[in-house]
């Protein structure tokens, strides 16, 4: 979008409050009142056609009465009338309007939101909100908002979709000691979105790090590309992930909410670190703001206590950043700077002996050299120690190190003392925590920052063939025969169009038929009712395997056609189909789903009869490349199966990723044509014998 509209809004020299009122408890009261108290410099305009001054300053009774240029509006009047305030607004060349009013598509009155963002769109103007707290930044001391005071000073900036929950994070800025430059609330996003203030902020020179609270998206896509052109961290707390949350909301906020395993795989692709929580959301923003990524995998711990010691070395290997020990040159250093019954493997125990200066030494030369990634320093507060000392000891150390591109946490454990400790070294750059678990946590933040930039770097190119009109050719079919699914070998078809290895498969109508296309094909063969009304073909009897001779073929057809008979006396069957029936391999299924949110979404999981029961599955937004697909690979809980366990080969995981690839390729490709679709199962072989797709399903869209 263009920036002006924003640059209006967040950053305008002159803003009018429409609806301002005199009466204090009235938001149209609070909002001006917050402008004024709280030290905005620009011009103030209250508007409110009742009243000749509020709060000693002159009240308009229109935009257009106002004598000179405005950028922003404040509009707080009741919805019905907010249409009528659009025009005026539009005339007198407003940029943007901050529409704190409620009571439109977030109670079902979806059309009049939509008619109020036609209006300003019409005149050029762009719309935050309605539905929304208002905006709050720091740098411009402008509290255009109900909430009560500009949150604690930090370099962070906040979107939140929830208006209740920013006025509760503005407050607890304060007891956190973790600080934002804006919180900007979202609303409805009518029409300004997530995408388009994540893109405004990424050129605003007071903003360090992009802070997400997530219900829903309208776009999911543009959101990710954004996101992915970002220079900044951008950390994202999702809400609604259970059925019972995704219900609240969306009546909440009528946007769209997806499910967990999608959204994180979306925030995954675009380069959004997760929090767990909201105090993680806290705890990831604080060093994500602070400090640079983290772009190895080696994390020295330096303690003076060997408890948190060991609860930092759990919270690494939870975190995703299992511990090495250090080299010998490195423990050689660090036992100048710690008793003989010391330990510097890692984590380098100082022992509870130490003072200022081991700390300052051992920190000095570890943050400089070169195997150590990331630092967490860790402090028990002791009565021989002065835990501000310490702090002031582990700065000087990281200043004279002459080092500024490594990660540092810090957590001291302790009393008031360790807490005024803390505050000094957020002050002062350094992310400092009141667990070693928090800590580390916070450092594997910064460790996925670095690897999710790398990761959305790379190029996602194409897999396997692409003939999508020899696909659209079995689809058009279907359609004309007034179907919404595809049969098996149908599925297998498009399958095939995009190159993906499929059994071969063909169509008996007769006995006789099934007898000679067995023969052709070869013993042993596996048979299936081939019906648009009988999808699951195992649960109707449906199915019969190794199948080896001519009269296990015709025993096989009579079965399957009276099983599926008395399954559904009204399916349409079409035949049945004889199948090649591939060697035993590994069974994973892949699967798609065209997400209301995000489109295209691509599954990978173990397969077999037993998938929704396991629920051992992965996802990806389509495209995917080959070295995505390869990481896929790993993230399920039955990766071990696939590099190889008892004494089996390894299987092929590089064809299985060039399958996925060219999966996803495929439902991008037909995102207008699938709903959803499955290979199950997917017969996986050892390494250099690839893969085979034994069974298909593709559901079309309705049009």
């Amino acid at each position: 979008m263009n920036h002006a509209a924003l640059d209006g809004i967040m950053h305008p020299k002159a803003i009018a409050v429409i609806g301002a009122s005199a009466t204090p408890g009235k938001i149209g009261f609070t909002v001006l009142d917050n402008l004024i108290k709280q030290g905005y410099s620009g011009e103030i305009y209250p508007i409110n056609p009742g009243e000749q001054e509020i709060l000693g300053h002159k009240c308009y009774a229109s935009v257009l009465d106002v004598p000179g240029e405005i950028d922003a509006a404040v509009v707080t009047i009741p919805a019905k009338i907010v249409l009528a305030a659009i025009d005026d607004c539009g005339k007198k060349g407003i940029k943007g309007l901050i529409i704190i009013s409620s009571g439109f598509s977030e109670v079902g009155k979806r059309e009049l939101e939509e008619q109020v963002v036609s209006a300003a769109n019409r005149y050029g103007m762009r719309i935050l909100g309605p539905n929304i707290v208002g905006v709050l930044s720091n740098s411009d001391k402008m509290n255009a908002s109900f909430a009560p005071y500009l949150p604690l000073p930090g370099k962070a900036t906040l979107i939140s979709q929830s208006g209740a929950l920013l006025i509760a994070i503005d407050a607890s800025t304060y007891t956190r000691g973790v600080g934002f430059d804006k919180l900007i609330s979202i609303g409805n996003m009518s029409d300004i979105d997530f995408a388009d203030i994540i893109n405004w902020l990424n050129d605003d020179p007071s903003t360090s790090c992009i802070t997400l609270y997530v219900e829903g998206f309208k776009n999911g896509r543009s959101f990710m590309e954004v996101c992915r052109q970002s220079t900044k961290p951008i950390i994202a707390l999702k809400a609604g992930v259970s059925a019972h949350g995704a219900a609240a909301a969306a009546s909440h906020t009528g946007s769209l909410a997806g499910a967990a395993k999608v959204y994180g795989a979306a925030f995954s692709q675009a380069g959004v670190v997760q929090a767990s929580d909201l105090d993680n959301l806290f705890d990831r923003t604080l060093a994500l703001s602070l400090q640079p990524p983290m772009h190895g995998d080696n994390l020295l711990i330096i303690t003076n206590g060997g408890g948190v010691g060991v609860l930092a070395t759990d919270a690494a290997e939870k975190s995703g950043l299992p511990l090495k020990f250090a080299p010998e040159d490195v423990q050689v250093e660090l036992k100048k700077h710690m008793p003989d019954f010391g330990s510097a493997k890692n984590p380098v125990d100082l022992t509870g002996m130490a003072g200022n200066e081991w700390y300052h030494d051992a920190i000095k030369f570890a943050y400089a050299h070169d195997w150590v990634d990331g630092l967490a320093v860790l402090y028990c507060e002791t009565a021989v120690t002065d835990p501000l000392e310490i702090a002031k000891g582990i700065k000087s150390a990281l200043v004279e190190s002459g080092v500024s591109s490594k990660s540092v946490t810090v957590s001291f454990v302790g009393g008031e003392r360790s807490e005024k400790a803390m505050a000094w070294l957020v002050e002062n750059g350094i992310p400092a925590y009141g667990a070693p678990d928090r800590a580390i946590n916070a450092l594997a933040a910064l460790r996925e920052h670095s690897q999710m930039r790398k990761m959305v770097s790379e190029a996602i190119l194409p897999c396997g063939d692409e003939n999508r009109t020899e696909a659209m050719a079995v689809i058009n079919q279907a359609r004309a025969d007034g179907r919404g699914a595809l049969t098996e070998i149908e599925a297998k078809q498009v399958f095939s169009a995009y190159g993906l290895p499929v059994t071969k498969t063909q169509l008996a109508t007769s006995e006789d038929q099934a007898v000679e296309l067995a023969n052709e094909i070869g013993f042993p063969v596996v048979m299936k009712i081939v019906s648009p009304e009988i999808l699951h073909k195992s649960d109707a009897g449906g199915v019969k395997v190794n199948i080896k001779d001519v009269a296990a073929v015709r025993e096989a057809f009579r079965t399957i056609l009276a099983n599926a008979r008395e399954y559904n006396d009204k399916a349409n069957i079409h035949g049945i189909a004889i199948q090649e029936m591939a060697p035993w391999g590994t069974e994973v299924i892949l699967g798609s789903v065209n997400d209301a949110t995000f489109g295209p979404t691509m599954m990978f999981g173990l397969g077999g009869i037993f998938v929704e029961v396991l629920k051992d599955v992965t996802f990806r937004v389509a495209p995917v490349s080959s070295s995505q697909a390869l990481r896929m690979l790993d993230e399920i809980r039955g990766a071990p199966i696939l590099a190889g366990v008892r004494g089996e080969d390894p299987r092929d995981k590089q064809v299985l990723a060039e399958t996925i690839c060219a999966y996803s390729t495929m439902i991008l490709d037909l995102a207008d044509e699938i709903s959803e679709s499955d290979a199950n199962p997917v017969l996986v072989y050892a390494e250099g014998k690839g893969v085979k797709v034994v069974d298909a399903r593709i559901i079309l869209k309705k049009k």
